[in-house]
């Protein structure tokens, strides 16, 4: 942990690595985390409500019982960490780089996110000069990311949608890929955490990429594999995949072609209160 501490950077990260610490006398380093990881994920994921409650409250259940109750409270601390950090500053890839510190990217599979510094600059570079003139064409763009990691690059994009005066919460869908579960489950937090409509698909994207049944991908193909976060039940997003469905049965009436009904996303059945800011975003907490 030593070498962990002297990467990390800022009073945050530091003191998640310190309730690692604590924990990894009992455990191991890698369980320790992908056990906050996949808990916070699911966590996140439950009070959407929707078809996969059950199946992931069970995945959540597995692993949290074998920790004591004390225990537990350690990995509520370490989740408030990180969503004081991204909400004082959302300009990061807070737990790429956590995983990449903790050495963690040689421990499994070999992975290594790429800098946030290079994601921003690549986003900066991606940015469409005409991208505000198709919002108010189009009423929304998407952006996807088909070997998402952490979500460094759709999350420096959100940043650069900022910085350019979009408000990304009601203005982009964010989609999301990666073949690495644990991966998709950070990508999903994050992204989560700082109000990112969309999903976030947990599969390989060359033999099972992302589908959806409308063109602009408001409708995927519904799954386990399938994480959305929740922002994505947001009032004006619903309202777009009504009117997405509605195009899809006129379409189908006018070719006069069976097709199977698309199974959105059940609306939450109970949603936390959303707190608007100054900017005009809303906010989980």
């Amino acid at each position: 942990m030593g070498n962990a501490l002297r990467h990390v950077r800022g009073e945050s990260q530091k003191n998640i690595v310190r309730f690692i610490e604590g924990l990894s006398g009992k455990y191991s380093r890698w369980d320790i985390w992908q056990d906050f990881i996949i808990m916070s994920a699911t966590a996140i994921a439950n009070t959407m409500g929707g078809p996969q409650v059950k199946a992931r409250e069970e995945m959540y259940r597995s692993r949290a019982e074998k920790y004591s109750a004390k225990e537990l409270e350690v990995f509520a601390d370490m989740l408030l960490e990180l969503v004081a950090e991204l909400e004082r500053d959302p300009e990061q890839d807070f737990l790429g780089e956590l995983f990449m510190a903790l050495g963690l990217g040689n421990e499994w599979k070999g992975q290594f996110f790429t800098p946030y510094s290079v994601c921003r600059a690549m986003s900066a570079m991606s940015y469409a000069p005409d991208m505000t003139a198709r919002i108010e064409k189009q009423g929304w763009i998407s952006v996807n990311d088909p070997a998402c990691g952490a979500g460094a690059l759709l999350v420096a994009f959100a940043n650069e949608c900022r910085r350019q005066h979009i408000n990304y919460q009601t203005s982009v869908l964010f989609v999301a890929q990666d073949i690495d579960f644990l991966a998709g489950c950070m990508c999903y937090i994050q992204l989560s955490l700082l109000g990112c409509p969309g999903y976030v698909v947990i599969d390989d994207s060359l033999l099972r990429p992302s589908v959806s049944y409308d063109t602009r991908g408001l409708l995927p193909k519904d799954g386990p594999q399938v994480w959305y976060t929740p922002m994505y039940f947001r009032d004006v997003w619903h309202y777009r995949r009504i009117g997405a469905q509605m195009d899809l049965l006129f379409r189908n009436a006018a070719e006069q072609v069976p097709a199977e009904p698309p199974t959105p996303a059940a609306p939450p059945e109970q949603s936390q209160p959303l707190a608007e800011t100054k900017t005009g975003q809303l906010t989980l907490f």
